[in-house]
């Protein structure tokens, strides 16, 4: 059972930056593909960004895209979400995700992923 919490959500004005980061713990953090969710109210939850086990290869969102990094230490467990020149529409809660990596699973869709956390909320002002 892999445990996941979220941290570094808040308040921010458009423009800025935030850094959220994701501790995993419960399991071996290297036999799990990473994700980053997010969800507005009233509309479903997105695609923010993956990162495979090894961190190699990276996917992200068109709407992300250039803006947001992500990135992971499997020494420390974590999955980190650097996200800059953020806009409005970026205001959502935020969660990160795992799943096996010998899953064959489509890292973009989030019904793929079997853990997940509480999620940290992220409001972007105008």
């Amino acid at each position: 059972q892999v445990q996941l919490v979220e941290s570094g959500g808040g308040l921010v004005q458009a423009g800025g930056s935030l850094r959220l980061s994701c501790v995993a713990s419960g399991g071996t953090f290297s036999n799990y593909h990473m994700g980053w969710f997010r969800q507005a109210p009233g509309k479903e939850r997105e695609f923010v960004a993956a990162i495979i086990w090894s961190g190699g290869i990276t996917y992200y969102a068109d709407a992300v895209k250039g803006r947001f990094t992500i990135s992971r230490d499997n020494s420390l467990n974590t999955v980190d979400l650097q996200m800059n020149s953020l806009k409005p529409e970026d205001t959502a809660v935020y969660s990160c995700a795992a799943v096996s990596r010998i899953s064959r699973v489509v890292l973009s869709d989030y019904r793929g992923y079997r853990y997940w956390g509480q999620g940290t909320q992220v409001t972007v002002s105008s």
